[in-house]
């Protein structure tokens, strides 16, 4: 889950824990990528784009709530496990990058890899002991921090004061397990931040393939706790099918609207309607997990969303409607200076 968030990166980086993949670094023409993406574009061309956003993010939160149901049989570290892995596999098979990087690329790499990681497990360990919206929201804090600390507009600063106000309401939950899930959720927003220069760094370098090895690599930091928590339960097809599931819900269908939707609206909207995705996590919640949220919650996260909106409308005062990205330099991880990229993945939420 996991939600742009370079210098110009898109409007994907919220996207990380609950979303998939970025939006802003992973482009890129890998072998057999551009024929396969040009046919699915062609698919998708008559949704409209608000239409194709709003079925992305639903997507990662249905996929956020699913794992959420799948703690039952295992835990959040061995669904952290099979998210990434499946998320890695698919990537490699789709980008097929070259596995020969210099030291400074290959570090990039990993370093993204590890907040990759990082942020997912966070994300989970803090869905498991407060509702989904309420994890969404506080992890979002940290691609909302880079976005309105490397402003020099000093409205900007404000913003992040409501921000830092709605996390305490959606953390007023009183007692132990309250306290241990926001600071987890705060863990994971600041895996969440890191992401976002990280991947317009391996995206800069290392266009469409970047994501996938730093995917594989997370994966092989996510191995050894998820194997402890749930070896056992790997070997049941049932367990490995749901996870498979909830990664190309919170992954691929987040990933490939994402994309289409960039083509087709400036960074601006995307960025808009992308942190609206706090609201639809506590909806879907609701829905799928009968999960409710008290008033100073829900106030909470109204806070925190219309920070987040305000740190992208001032970001771009004058909104106008940027050239659709390039498939070969589009896919950055939405988690850059400029705040409408910055709160523009991944999923996501990985």
């Amino acid at each position: 889950m996991s939600i742009d968030i370079a210098t110009n990166a898109s409007a994907s980086a919220l996207r990380s824990p609950g979303a998939g993949v970025g939006t802003g670094t992973v482009a890129g023409t890998g072998t057999g990528a551009g024929t396969g993406a040009a046919a699915g574009r062609r698919g998708i061309g008559v949704v409209p784009a608000p239409a194709l956003m709003l079925v992305g993010m639903v997507s990662t939160q249905v996929g956020a709530a699913f794992a959420k149901q799948l703690f039952g049989t295992v835990g959040p570290a061995t669904v952290t496990l099979m998210r990434l892995g499946f998320s890695a596999l698919v990537l490699l098979l789709w980008w097929r990058p070259s596995v020969r990087l210099d030291r400074r690329t290959a570090g990039a790499v990993a370093a993204l890899g590890v907040a990759i990681a990082g942020m997912n497990i966070c994300f989970y360990l803090a869905m498991a002991r407060m509702p989904v919206g309420v994890a969404l929201t506080v992890g979002m804090a940290g691609p909302l921090a880079v976005a309105g600390l490397s402003s020099r507009r000093a409205g900007d600063r404000l913003w992040i004061v409501l921000a830092a106000s709605g996390i305490a309401l959606l953390g007023w939950q009183g007692g132990a397990a309250g306290l241990g899930g926001l600071l987890i959720a705060l863990v994971c927003a600041v895996f969440w931040g890191s992401y976002v220069p990280l991947s317009a760094r391996v995206g800069a370098v290392l266009p469409g393939g970047g994501l996938a090895l730093a995917m594989a690599f997370g994966t092989l930091c996510s191995l050894p706790a998820g194997l402890a928590e749930g070896a056992g339960t790997l070997a049941r097809p049932e367990v490995l099918a749901f996870g498979f599931g909830v990664a190309m819900l919170s992954s691929l269908v987040p990933y490939t609207c994402e994309m289409e939707t960039l083509r087709r609206v400036s960074k601006l909207v995307f960025g808009v309607l992308l942190s609206l995705e706090p609201a639809i996590g506590a909806l879907t919640a609701l829905v799928v997990l009968r999960e409710t949220l008290s008033a100073a919650q829900v106030a909470g996260l109204v806070a925190v969303v219309a920070a987040s909106i305000g740190v992208i409308r001032g970001s771009r005062r004058a909104p106008v409607p940027e050239p659709a990205p390039d498939p070969g330099s589009a896919l950055s991880p939405d988690l850059s200076p400029d705040l409408t990229a910055t709160l523009t993945e991944g999923n996501r939420k990985s």
